[in-house]
């Protein structure tokens, strides 16, 4: 029953910022999230050539910026378990911006805070959902990650080019 409250919880703000919010699901839910994903840290790891992916970006000195949606407690424990903030320029969580990337308002208030082309900008992402909204505002190339969750199976991708992960692009 528990379940089933919280996935229709999950279901109505689908795309909106509170539903990647740890804040807003600690006082809805009255559990200390941040305790909870702090306890589970051991569960962070980069996905297979992820590092080696970063490192030949960089090494062709293209900008890199990593845009999430996840909160900013939860990058900043992703950060601590990985040190994944040496292999990019710059992080930017949609807190930040106050508008999940699913918004047109994320890409208008990201190109203020940045100074980018986005008819030069590439985005690989695994939100089918945020692809559509960028490639709406110009992001001129997004590519589809079929296989987010190592533990889980590719998924079918149809509207956008995809490879099962960034490791296929090194």
């Amino acid at each position: 029953a528990a379940e089933r409250d919280i996935m229709a919880r999950y279901d109505v703000l689908q795309g909106r910022l509170e539903w990647y919010c740890i804040d807003y699901w600690t006082r809805e839910l009255k559990v200390d999230i941040r305790a909870l994903k702090w306890r589970h840290r051991n569960l962070i790891r980069y996905l297979p050539l992820a590092p080696e992916f970063l490192g030949s970006v960089r090494s062709r000195g293209k900008r890199l910026v990593l845009v999430t949606n996840a909160h900013r407690s939860a990058l900043d424990l992703k950060v601590t378990q990985t040190g994944l903030d040496r292999h990019v320029d710059e992080m930017v969580s949609s807190h930040d911006l106050d508008a999940p990337k699913e918004s047109p308002e994320f890409w208008r208030l990201l190109q203020q805070r940045m100074v980018f082309d986005p008819a030069r900008t590439l985005l690989i992402e695994d939100n089918l959902a945020v692809l559509a909204c960028a490639r709406a505002y110009g992001l001129g190339t997004t590519l589809a990650i079929r296989r987010p969750d190592s533990g889980q199976p590719a998924r079918s991708v149809e509207d956008f080019p995809a490879v099962d992960g960034v490791g296929e692009l090194v």
